[in-house]
């Protein structure tokens, strides 16, 4: 008589408080969906964790995934998870690597946060100077286009300690631009001073989004993977990851995707290239049914292209 082995999935993750977050919470509807199967949780510190300059030095928010990427590849670990905003796009990666899972978007818009006693205030009505910390592009050329008197200036660390050093004044910014979504995962959504109209502050492709990866030929742990995909969230993210790759967009780059799904199972990309400088950004829609996600992605961005995104997309950010 055969045995059969319950199955191991060692699963890498980043090792700061909000991926562990979110990797316990994915670790409880792994276990509640294959209770017979084994989650090994391994950290891996990437080179994006250990630099303590800017990311352009190293790639972008690439380097966060890099490390991952290696780990999986090579397999150290059969699985890997992180936020699907910070993931490179496909040709700024290894070959061999696919999405296994998509976990329920969570909230993606921005949030103003200030140091902690700091009067309640919005970003229209800071004085003019301030400095508003982030190490985002796209958040960078959106200050610079929406609110000229202020000072974007770059900043580092994970969220927890980001927000310790700005409340301590030794992050070198006077307030700083974060993620609601991260916030949550932190219990720390009461720091968030004014959240962003997403219409006009426009998210991160992949903003809210957690994805969980694997070896494109691991059929097995692939198998596990896919029945924990939230399936509205997966025709998002398609259509957000197509739009960003089909302007060779990545870590770098001044530019925004944000999908919505409506009641007939329609999708409708909304995408912007912005331009780094502050100068008129570029818009674009393109709409269709879900199960043509990725190609209406692309459509937005050939639209872009076709106005001209290419000299945007060209100029360097500071």
């Amino acid at each position: 008589m055969t045995t059969l082995t319950a199955p191991t999935v060692r699963l890498g993750t980043r090792p700061s408080p909000m991926a562990m977050e979110q990797t316990t919470r994915f670790a409880v509807t792994f276990r509640t969906r294959h209770p017979d199967a084994t989650l090994d949780i391994h950290t891996i510190t990437s080179e994006g964790d250990a630099h303590r300059g800017p990311l352009s030095q190293i790639g972008g928010k690439g380097a966060f995934t890099c490390r991952a990427d290696e780990h999986l590849l090579d397999g150290r670990v059969a699985a890997t998870i992180a936020c699907a905003k910070d993931l490179p796009s496909a040709h700024d990666r290894a070959p061999g690597i696919t999405v296994g899972a998509v976990l329920p978007r969570e909230d993606p818009r921005d949030v103003l946060v200030l140091p902690a006693g700091h009067p309640p205030t919005t970003l229209a009505d800071l004085p003019p100077g301030t400095r508003v910390g982030t190490s985002a592009p796209r958040r960078t050329a959106l200050l610079r286009a929406l609110y000229p008197k202020l000072t974007p200036v770059p900043i580092r660390g994970n969220a927890d300690s980001r927000l310790a050093r700005l409340d301590a004044g030794e992050i070198g910014a006077d307030v700083m631009i974060a993620a609601l979504a991260g916030l949550r995962r932190l219990g720390l959504a009461d720091r968030a001073c004014e959240v962003l109209d997403p219409t006009v502050w426009l998210p991160a492709a992949g903003a809210g989004i957690i994805v969980v990866e694997h070896r494109a030929e691991d059929t097995a742990t692939g198998e596990l993977l896919a029945p924990l995909t939230h399936p509205a969230t997966r025709v998002l993210l398609d259509a957000e990851r197509a739009a960003l790759a089909g302007l060779q967009g990545g870590c770098l780059t001044a530019a925004s995707a944000h999908a919505t799904l409506d009641e007939t199972g329609r999708v409708t990309v909304h995408a912007a290239v912005l331009n780094p400088t502050g100068g008129p950004a570029l818009y674009a829609d393109a709409s269709g049914p879900a199960e043509q996600a990725a190609e209406i992605g692309l459509d937005a961005a050939r639209t872009l292209l076709d106005a001209g995104a290419a000299r945007l997309l060209a100029i360097t950010p500071e």
